[in-house]
């Protein structure tokens, strides 16, 4: 099997988040067990996000999923408006650097292109996160801009189109 083939997004619901919240895989997926896909506190913070985008918007999350293995997470961040989802995602420290970030999301952008509400995906990266504008670059996005955030310091802000 090919690593193109080994790496899938799956929907995220919210009975996933309790099961991930209590540190359970849910269905049957594994977790990571060197590294924590997200902190306790990051979790809970998307799974009410995903709630709060749920109303409006779903799918609103996504697992980033290797070999049956969980190793990251994927949002849609904001109320989408006007066709433009924004994103943002993640993968365990220790399954980072071996392209199933790339790969992930190139799959949300066909999942995107398949979806007639979706004209535009946005994301946002730090300077220094060279590895995660690479992951952006790798997919077609474009640079944009640059932003300060109040939270994250400088940021690069990118896109790509849907349609």
């Amino acid at each position: 099997m090919s690593n193109v083939e080994k790496t899938m997004i799956i929907e995220l619901m919210s009975h996933d988040f309790e099961a991930l919240l209590k540190g359970v895989a849910p269905g049957q997926l594994r977790l990571v067990q060197d590294s924590a896909i997200a902190p306790p506190e990051i979790l809970a913070m998307l799974s009410r996000l995903a709630a709060d985008i749920g109303v409006e918007f779903l799918p609103s999350a996504w697992m980033i999923v290797e070999d049956d293995e969980i190793v990251g997470l994927c949002s849609v961040i904001k109320v989408p408006q006007d066709g433009k989802i924004h994103i943002g995602y993640g993968v365990a420290p220790t399954r980072q650097s071996r392209g199933c970030t790339t790969r992930a999301i190139g799959q949300l952008l066909e999942w995107a292109r398949d979806d007639p509400r979706v004209a535009l995906i946005s994301a946002e990266t730090g300077f220094e996160n060279i590895a995660s504008q690479r992951v952006l670059e790798r997919n077609g996005f474009i640079r944009i801009g640059k932003r300060i955030d109040a939270e994250d310091g400088p940021l690069i802000c990118w896109e790509a189109a849907t349609v």
